[in-house]
């Protein structure tokens, strides 16, 4: 991070760039971000102009959704300094000197601006020296509102021996086959000696909200000696980001008078009002359908399903589409045909209970937007059925990647599992500390994380999740979750909160680094072991790393190795005041605080009422068939 250059009123916050201000009040803002070091385009041995690629992921959001903004743009350009005006010269170009700034730039343009020649107040341009666009698309033809709110994932292609450059949209971490715009341009005069790459965006007199994450760049074609810009995995969005509420516009840019000829005699006026009556109400039906269709197109996140639909692209809710088994039920696998398109459906278990889960987890998760959340694409309530359709995840959960079948498998890479670390401790700051609600899990485990193509860190299931204000005190509930890593407090007293987990995190942070399961039965003496009970008690004797998993061959770096540990050890803390928040452990793990001191011997504690089993007595009360096997877990509801 420390590689960016920031201009105007750009911030970074927890690896998101905001380009404008952020703020409930209208206003008017511009501001850029810049690879601080400058990226060779051309050759002069060779006389070969670069190829480039770069991936992106932005979204434009809006606290007041009637409040306008213009939009951001990714740039070329020779100058490092580049910032422009507010309003709409997105943050490129001075309102005083249009043609000073020189660059290449594709705009992403939320505002409808006669100056600079605008289609509309929704589509992508490329944009040359000027903001007058070589080539204008509205990406509402693949499903794509840019105001949404929604992380949209943006690639960037110029291929110099093609002399094309085209770009790619979708809300998806999936690159579409085909391009959303395209251009036949050649580059080459403009691609001249070095140029620096960046963002910017603009606001006039509006709350627009202007966000760029994960972002990766790289030339192709030669190897001059160059920096690179490496992309970063984890992010912590600063608000919920929500979809705007459509504002339907009444009135059309294209009015058309119409003029009746009224003949002579009764006969030709009756046919006439007739031709006019039904000219009239065709015109209207058909109004109201495509105003109706573009509300549809407009309203993003999740939506409703129809059943026949999932049931299509799940065979029928076959078996062998079945991706997993929740406490609350089944996962299917979604192969849509028509789109190529491929889903996880959630099929809840048909009880009162399920239904509950069910609306839970729908009215909690369908207003979160973070990139380490499992994203909902939508539900369907039909024929009684309760189903949630969400992203599919290619690498499929933590549990089975870290714990697989075969013995034989390869081990998780420790980058790998640093960056899960990191990943989902940028979520749960988001739930607990960013989001308007308060969000308490409650069910952290390594089979609720999932993993994408790139092994990034998704937390899912929502299910048992609880909102609550900030700062409001728990309230007791039924206790629920999976026995190794629920809190002594929340065992003891029912009460959910952040800090409840927090322990959970640091179950799984331990699973991490060391490749076993909370509670395990040893193969010799057949006794359970508790994983943070076996890692203090080898912190306590100064051999913390040899708790590292061994199936990794020494293969990862000792500091990170021992940081994570005591990360995990410290959130595991019997003492519910010891650990730290979720914010402090994702600061620490990004280098950007000091690692709590962990005391050397476990701390206990003692309650007033005592648990009616401890652990060790609900493990062994357990059926043989259920505890038999090592790595089996176990889940515990108290009703």
């Amino acid at each position: 991070m420390r590689n960016l250059t920031l201009l105007g009123d750009s911030y970074l916050r927890n690896g998101v760039v905001g380009l404008t201000r952020e703020l409930t009040v209208p206003s008017s803002s511009s501001g850029s971000v810049i690879y601080n070091y400058p990226i060779s385009f051309f050759d002069l041995e060779t006389n070969i102009t670069a190829s480039f690629s770069t991936r992106f992921s932005f979204s434009i959001d809006n606290i007041n959704p009637s409040s306008f903004g213009d939009g951001l743009t990714f740039f070329l350009s020779p100058n490092n300094q580049t910032l422009g005006s507010p309003g709409g010269y997105l943050g490129l170009v001075n309102s005083s000197q249009l043609t000073k700034n020189r660059f290449i730039a594709i705009e992403f343009d939320t505002k409808l601006d006669l100056h600079f020649n605008d289609p509309d107040d929704n589509h992508v341009g490329l944009d040359i020296d000027s903001l007058i666009s070589v080539k204008t698309v509205n990406p509402m033809s693949r499903a794509i509102n840019l105001k949404s709110g929604n992380l949209i994932t943006c690639w960037i292609d110029y291929l110099n021996e093609r002399k094309k450059l085209e770009v790619f949209l979708s809300y998806s971490s999936f690159k579409p086959d085909e391009p959303l715009l395209s251009v036949d341009i050649d580059l080459s005069d403009y691609l001249k000696d070095f140029m620096f790459v960046g963002f910017s965006a603009s606001t006039e007199g509006s709350t627009e909200l202007h966000y760029v994450e994960n972002w990766s760049f790289q030339t192709l074609g030669f190897r001059p000696v160059r920096p690179r810009i490496h992309p970063h995995n984890v992010s912590d969005n600063t608000l919920p980001l929500r979809p705007p509420i459509p504002v339907s516009d009444s009135g059309s840019r294209n009015h058309k008078r119409v003029g009746l000829g009224l003949g002579i005699g009764f006969p030709a006026f009756f046919c006439a009002v007739l031709v006019v009556f039904g000219w009239v109400s065709v015109k209207k039906w058909r109004g109201s359908k495509e105003e109706k269709n573009l509300k549809a197109e407009l309203v993003t996140g999740p939506r409703q399903f129809d059943y026949k639909e999932l049931k299509l692209a799940t065979r029928g809710f076959h078996p062998s589409r079945i991706l997993g088994h929740g406490a609350f039920g089944t996962v299917y696998k979604a192969f849509f045909v028509d789109s190529g398109f491929i889903a996880a459906v959630k099929r809840s278990k048909h009880t009162h209970e399920g239904k509950t889960e069910f609306l839970a987890e729908l009215s909690i998760i369908a207003c979160l937007r973070h990139k380490n959340l499992v994203q909902l694409l939508g539900w369907c309530v039909e024929k009684g059925e309760l189903l949630l359709v969400y992203e599919f995840m290619p690498n499929g959960s933590l549990d089975n990647v870290l714990y697989p079948d075969s013995e034989n498998g390869n081990p998780l890479q420790w980058t790998h599992r640093y960056n899960i670390a990191v990943g989902l401790a940028s979520a749960l700051t988001y739930l607990h500390q960013e989001c308007e609600m308060q969000v308490i899990h409650r069910d952290i485990k390594t089979s609720n994380i999932l993993l994408d193509v790139n092994y990034n860190a998704r937390l899912g299931d929502f299910g048992l999740a609880r909102l609550m204000d900030h700062g409001k005190s728990p309230v007791s509930t039924l206790t629920a979750g999976t026995m190794g890593y629920l809190a002594p407090e929340y065992l003891q007293y029912g009460k959910a909160t952040e800090k409840t987990d927090v322990f959970s995190y640091g179950v799984v942070i331990l699973e991490l680094a060391c490749g076993m399961r909370p509670i395990e039965r040893e193969r010799e003496s057949q006794k359970m072991v508790n994983l943070v009970d076996w890692v203090w008690k080898l912190y306590s004797e100064g051999k913390i790393v040899m708790a590292a998993d061994e199936r990794m061959e020494g293969d990862f770096d000792e500091l990170e190795m021992k940081k994570l540990l005591l990360v995990g050890l410290s959130c595991a803390n019997p003492d519910s005041l010891e650990r730290p928040s979720m914010r402090r452990v994702f600061q620490i793990l990004n280098n950007e605080a000091e690692p709590l001191v962990v005391p050397k011997a476990k701390p206990s504690l003692t309650f007033s009422n005592s648990l009616p089993l401890s652990i060790n007595e609900i493990v062994s009360d357990c059926e043989e068939e259920v505890c038999g096997s090592p790595g089996s877990q176990f889940e515990i509801r108290v009703d």
